[in-house]
């Protein structure tokens, strides 16, 4: 008898495609991608400018719909779900890391870790402060959580944002040009760190780079071009 697992994709795109505009004046932006992402897989996504990328990213980040085909997300199909519970289905299932990780300024880095678990339960618990101080440890932040962004180096408030991407326990991470921000050292600690956290955890990771010394050293590399995947 065959002990065969069967795992649900953690996303699952067939034929997207996505236009802007309207009366008669359109733009195609993508032409029918196609792509599955499984658990644990570590993605590179390149392409030149104006390739897709963005759009593409904020289609699977659920920022956006797609003006035709289809999206599953955790076994969800998002085409047929309302605002609320797209909106709950992001929080669940994504993180989001980007070139400028959008910190508050005001906050610690303990408390801009926190901010997706206060977001999402409404208040602020005992076990959340557990959870983001676990996070900025295993980061290497455990000496900083109670500085404000702006006594952090680039590198550093890097790593609070991938530390309050993984909050959640998200299953995805989508990481938009994560080191596009910071010199080559910086950059290749921030890459080691999130590989780490794919091989520990099977966090799927989708990252968006321009840096081809840094793609290859994913798993899986998918080339965009003019809206379309060409490899």
């Amino acid at each position: 008898m065959s002990d065969t697992t069967i795992t649900t994709p953690v996303l699952q795109l067939t034929d997207v495609r996505k236009q802007y505009g309207s009366d008669g004046v359109t733009t195609h932006v993508l032409h029918g991608i196609s792509l599955t992402l499984q658990q644990g897989e570590f993605t590179a996504l390149i392409g030149p400018s104006g390739s897709g990328k963005s759009t593409l990213l904020n289609i699977i980040g659920l920022l956006e719909p797609p003006t035709e085909g289809s999206l599953v997300m955790q076994g969800y199909e998002t085409g047929t779900m309302h605002e609320d519970g797209l909106t709950r289905l992001r929080g669940q299932s994504i993180g989001f890391v980007f070139q400028f990780h959008h910190l508050i300024p005001s906050f610690t880095a303990l408390e801009n870790v926190m901010m997706p678990l206060m977001l999402e339960q409404g208040r602020q618990t005992p076990l959340q402060r557990v959870r983001a101080a676990g996070l900025l440890e295993r980061v290497g932040l455990a000496g900083r959580m109670d500085f404000k962004p702006g006594k952090l180096s680039g590198g550093q408030q890097q790593r609070v944002a991938i530390a309050r991407a993984l909050a959640a326990n998200p299953p995805l991470i989508l990481a938009d040009e994560p080191t596009g921000n910071l010199d080559t050292a910086a950059a290749d600690e921030i890459f080691k760190l999130l590989y780490e956290v794919n091989q520990e955890s099977g966090t799927t990771f989708l990252v968006v780079t321009h840096d081809p010394r840094l793609a290859k050293r994913c798993s899986r590399i998918i080339e965009l071009v003019d809206g379309r995947i060409v490899s």
